[in-house]
């Protein structure tokens, strides 16, 4: 306890360095002021006379300089709002409905040479399932729910189309944006890539204008969301006044696997249906209706590394059988990532304090390798208040949970939409974010990281800053809900089960 009060002392003396040394010196300078005479002006009046052209240069010089400043900054980015789509209820999969999808799936597209039944890859599938952290409120595309399962390409653009317009036209009726003010689109889907591309639908769907910026994201995984806010953010600095639109989704029937190769099974235990509609916006004048504003945006990319690139690669198994394969080396993979992202957004975020205990340490241990094994881990939650981190698994929560120094309360909203959602691939971390919105918790200058990992490998990450006590919007995924969580970790049988816990919201 005191160790942690020294510490907190020693974050505050260190960002408030400037203003503790402030007051002193104010009151210095003040001092010798009230000692100045007539005399004394008289000839600091005589020295500007005697140097007025120096004066005159270096008062025009600054002046230039700051509105030179003013024109070439970047414009801030707004997120004026965005949707989280809600299946309807008919949709629903419980983990036992679950089962049976894989079960009819094996059924309707056996092999020569595999029983479709195997009770050893059904029991290798029920075990993963129940302990994944998914809960009975997931939801599954309409042609997998169907006996026999539709998976054909009619069903997977069925599926798709629905969660895109159902998302859009919630965020365009929260908005009151016309679509046809939409000068920027970025939509992305790693899987699911017909043609005319899913950014054509969009525009054909809801009319947008010949002249817009569009473009189509495709195999780039499950940060492949913030690559696009990322992109749309490049291009709302180029392109003034205008709204760009991300759209983040992933489609489950085109995707799910239906062999017995267990390192591609896993994939269909944790992805279920959803998706994320985005409004953001360069205009000054929407900064008032905004909810955040977007700070940084940081993308890492270890592909040049080969077992980077191949833990998680899409392929056909043994028996032709399409499916993405997850390497063992998935998990160190993704800390070496996550490590060399964290090292690029640090600076940018932590505050002075923290900096300082990492350069000493870092230092210290250049100098001392055998006696200092481990860096120094910034507390993050000295400049952060809210945490997503994307829900791809429990096993990752777990991690980034761990190697960040992160609290139960942090990862309350990662572990709650994985429970309720499943792992909706690039857009869980928006799932996540209506969560701490629904409890109350983001408040005016809150900052909240989005962390995401996907295949090739990448992580990346995008910060942002609520401009005001930030509401749930209408029609948010967690309204009926909410109540119901955070949830309980049944150690005993290792399954996720949603029960109240007062005193937490």
């Amino acid at each position: 306890m005191t160790s942690v009060n020294v510490k907190l002392l020693y974050h505050y003396v260190l960002t408030n360095l400037f203003n503790l040394c402030l007051f002193p010196l104010t009151a210095f300078l003040a001092g010798k002021a009230s000692r100045l005479t007539t005399n004394d002006l008289h000839h600091f009046y005589s020295y500007l006379q005697d140097h007025l052209i120096t004066v005159t240069i270096l008062l025009a010089s600054t002046v230039f300089g700051w509105i030179l400043y003013i024109v070439t900054r970047p414009k801030p980015v707004y997120l004026v709002d965005y949707s989280c789509y809600l299946p309807p209820p008919h949709l629903s999969c419980t983990v036992s409905k679950a089962m049976d999808i894989f079960y009819q799936i094996r059924k309707a597209n056996p092999s020569r040479d595999e029983a479709w039944d195997d009770p050893s890859s059904l029991d290798f599938l029920r075990k993963i399932q129940e302990r994944s952290g998914l809960g009975d409120e997931t939801y599954g595309p309409q042609g997998l729910l169907q006996v026999p399962p539709r998976k054909n390409f009619a069903a997977a653009r069925e599926e798709t189309e629905q969660v895109i317009i159902g998302a859009l036209e919630n965020l365009f009726e929260n908005t009151k944006v016309n679509p046809r003010e939409i000068g920027i689109l970025v939509v992305n889907s790693s899987l699911f890539n017909p043609t005319p591309s899913l950014s054509a639908m969009v525009v054909n769907t809801f009319k947008l204008r010949s002249n817009i910026k569009s473009f189509n994201l495709g195999g780039m995984g499950c940060s492949a969301g913030i690559i696009a806010i990322d992109l749309a953010k490049d291009l709302l600095h180029v392109h003034k006044n205008t709204y760009a639109l991300v759209v983040s989704t992933e489609n489950i029937t085109h995707s799910i696997y239906a062999g017995d190769n267990r390192s591609m099974m896993v994939s269909n235990c944790l992805f279920r249906m959803g998706g994320a509609t985005i409004l953001l916006s360069n205009k000054p004048g929407d900064r008032r209706r905004s909810k955040y504003k977007l700070a940084h945006t940081v993308r890492t990319h270890t592909g040049a590394d080969d077992q980077s690139f191949r833990c998680v690669r899409q392929e056909d198994d043994e028996r032709g059988k399409l499916g993405v394969c997850l390497s063992k080396d998935l998990t160190g993979v993704a800390g070496r990532t996550v490590k060399k992202n964290i090292a690029t957004l640090g600076p940018l975020v932590l505050p002075l304090s923290e900096k300082f205990l990492f350069l000493v340490t870092f230092i210290a241990k250049k100098l001392l390798k055998d006696k200092i094994k481990h860096s120094y881990v910034p507390d993050f939650k000295l400049a952060i208040n809210h945490f997503c981190i994307h829900a791809g698994g429990r096993a990752v929560i777990d991690v980034l949970e761990k190697n960040l120094g992160l609290s139960p309360v942090d990862v309350e909203a990662s572990r709650s939409t994985l429970h309720r959602f499943g792992n909706t691939s690039s857009s869980s971390i928006w799932y996540e974010l209506a969560y701490i919105e629904a409890k109350g918790r983001m408040k005016k200058g809150n900052k909240v990281w989005q962390i995401a990992l996907g295949s090739g490998f990448k992580c990346n990450s995008a910060v942002w800053v609520a401009l005001r006590n930030v509401k749930p919007s209408t029609k948010s995924p967690w309204e009926h809900c909410i109540d119901r969580y955070p949830f309980e970790i049944n150690s005993d049988s290792s399954k996720s089960e949603a029960r109240v816990q007062n005193g937490r919201s």
